[in-house]
This record gives structure tokens, C-alpha cells and sequence, in this order.
């Protein structure tokens, strides 16, 4: 599969569609099982005040491949994906609620490369808070 989306037809400021993702605790234990980081303040809320953290707080690589599904479900090709990088800002805390958390991410294309290459710079934000930073994908076009 390959990206229908064309270098010709794409300019600096194009949007991408923005998206929301929903997490919960359930979301987070799912992630420790797949990813094998079961580390506690992912999961148990009276170890992550403990150690200083508001709540449990969702991992950053978690985090990182939420916002990272904004570009991809525009590329239609996730080997389109050819560089990506981010710092993390602010954590996601994922109170038990019955509701969670909700990260937001928004992305515009920010410069043309050659090689019909463009760099996306991305926006992840939860309860108003940037939590991703210099958040940059660079991706390959048709």
C-alpha cells in the first residue's frame, strides 16, 4: 500500500484531520501487557501519588503513538512514516473516573523537503495541557 496523498497537491499549512483518543485505566493495562512496561504508575493510583504524580498517568509511548495515528490514518500508509520524534512535556493522568482521560492531537504540514518529502509538526494536548512537545514526523509523498 502505498500513500495516494500527492507532494504536488499538499502545501505548507495544510491540516490534518484532527482526533481524539479516549483512556482509561483498561487502556493503560492493555498497553503494559502488549508493550511490557508494567511499571506502577501506570496502573496503581497509591504508587503514582507516592512518588509525587497527580494519578496514574498513561505512558509517554503510548502517548506518543496516539499522536502518531493522526499522520498515519492521513498518510493511508504507515510506511509512509519516515521520521518521527517527540518530547514529553506533561504527563497524561488517567483519573478512575468512568471517563479517563482525552488526548488531543492536531497536525499541519510545517515545511516541503526535497525527495517529496514534508515534515509534520504535530499538537497533543490532554485536559488543556500540551503534553507533547517538538512533535515532528517527516513523511514520504506519492
Amino acid at each position: 500500500m502505498a500513500t495516494s496523498i500527492s507532494y504536488d497537491e499538499v502545501e505548507v499549512g495544510t491540516e490534518l484531520p484532527a482526533q481524539s483518543f479516549p483512556v482509561v485505566r483498561a487502556t493503560l493495562v492493555q498497553y503494559a501487557g502488549a508493550s511490557g512496561d508494567f511499571n506502577p504508575i501506570h496502573w496503581n493510583e497509591r504508587f503514582a501519588r507516592e512518588v509525587g504524580l497527580p494519578d496514574v498517568i498513561a505512558h509517554g509511548m503510548f502517548t506518543m503513538a496516539q499522536a502518531a495515528r493522526v499522520v498515519t490514518d492521513w498518510l493511508g500508509d504507515p510506511a509512509a512514516l519516515v521520521e518521527y520524534g517527540v518530547r514529553f512535556t506533561k504527563p497524561v493522568v488517567v483519573p478512575d473516573d468512568g471517563t479517563g482521560a482525552l488526548i488531543e492531537v492536531a497536525g499541519k504540514v510545517a515545511v516541503k523537503l526535497d525527495g517529496r518529502r514534508v515534515r509534520v509538526d504535530l499538537t497533543a494536548t490532554s485536559a488543556g495541557q500540551k503534553v507533547l512537545g517538538m512533535a515532528r514526523a517527516v513523511v514520504q509523498l506519492a
